[in-house]
């Protein structure tokens, strides 16, 4: 073969062209051709051997598209049976695992089924914890508010008791001065009876001889009666005559009827020189009213010849005059009553 026979081989041969490629390689064929002739002679000398190329490219054609759908055949096998195995595996591992997932399912909804019901326990108890602490706190409120009222009680009576001693102490001491006074107070009655005694019943040559009245006294009816006619300079208003006769363990006269009425005016001595203007007897103004010194109402108002009762007024009684109002500051003589003695 010549030089340009082998570059169309080689060309031609090469690799697989489209139909743009071969124009192409047309066009350069063109260009390399030297002639019209030659190119006749080596397509009528290559006639044959431009066949058995085709048939060669052909051929390899085939034997590569054999050769790569064997590969292609083998690799899917191969894929094939991989993926079924790997599926296989994958299922099996699935089976296993959903097995599994039933199993801790299983598990777990018995977990939560447990779990509900010690939960609902929980909120049970927690509910009565509740409820108990909410008691106790109740209780402990109540118990709280006790310990202070009793703490209020306690000290209270703690006050209490100390004010007890402290009035006992005062009790004790007010007793004490009380006993004190007692004795005093009987010292003195003994001394009143002593004298009361001695009044009534005197000693003579050693013998008690006892009367009605006392010595001094005027005995009329049931009463005593004592006359009392100082001298002017020791004369008494109506208060201080009553509290002499306080002393003497009697009061001034209350006259209760016309007898004892007629007896305190004949006992009302008038003297001669006129210094006495009256006795001062147990009846004075209160109230707009007459009164007797043990409250009651005189009764005859004839006795002081319907004069006036103004407040400050009292009676004085004289001998052969009736009864007249002055006032409770003059200074008069005194005529005082006691209960006489039954002998």
């Amino acid at each position: 073969m010549s030089d340009n026979e082998v570059q169309y081989a080689s060309v031609v041969f090469k690799k697989k062209r489209s139909a743009r490629a071969k124009e192409e390689e047309e066009v350069v064929y063109d260009d390399v051709r030297p002639s019209q002739t030659a190119r006749e002679t080596t397509v009528t000398k290559g006639l044959l051997s431009d066949k058995e190329a085709k048939r060669r490219r052909l051929y390899q054609k085939l034997f590569y598209c054999f050769g790569i759908l064997y590969v292609i055949l083998v690799m899917a096998f191969i894929g094939v049976s991989v993926y079924c195995k790997f599926f296989v595996s994958l299922d099996k591992r699935d089976k296993h695992e959903l097995k599994q997932l039933k199993d801790n399912q299983t598990f777990l909804l018995d977990e939560i089924y447990n779990m509900t019901n010690l939960n609902n326990k929980i909120s049970s108890d927690f509910k009565t914890l509740a409820q108990n602490f909410t008691s106790c706190k109740k209780k402990s409120s109540q118990f709280n508010i006790q310990v202070q009222n009793l703490t209020q009680q306690q000290n209270n009576l703690t006050a209490e008791i100390s004010q007890v001693k402290k009035n006992n102490h005062d009790l004790q001491t007010k007793m004490k001065t009380l006993r004190e006074e007692i004795k005093t107070c009987e010292k003195q009655k003994l001394s009143q009876v002593l004298q009361i005694i001695d009044q009534y019943c005197p000693k003579e040559n050693n013998v008690r001889r006892c009367s009605s009245c006392p010595n001094g006294w005027i005995h009329s009816q049931s009463s005593c009666y004592a006359v009392n006619n100082p001298e002017p300079s020791n004369q008494k208003t109506w208060e201080e005559a009553r509290e002499d006769c306080i002393r003497k363990g009697s009061n001034l006269t209350i006259v209760g009827n016309e007898i004892e009425k007629t007896f305190v005016v004949e006992s009302s001595w008038k003297d001669k020189e006129g210094k006495m203007k009256g006795f001062w007897i147990g009846l004075r103004v209160e109230g707009g009213k007459w009164k007797w010194m043990d409250g009651s109402d005189l009764t005859n108002q004839a006795w002081i010849n319907q004069q006036p009762a103004t407040d400050g007024q009292c009676v004085t009684s004289l001998q052969n005059r009736e009864w007249t109002s002055v006032s409770c500051t003059k200074r008069n003589g005194w005529i005082c009553e006691k209960k006489a003695l039954s002998v």
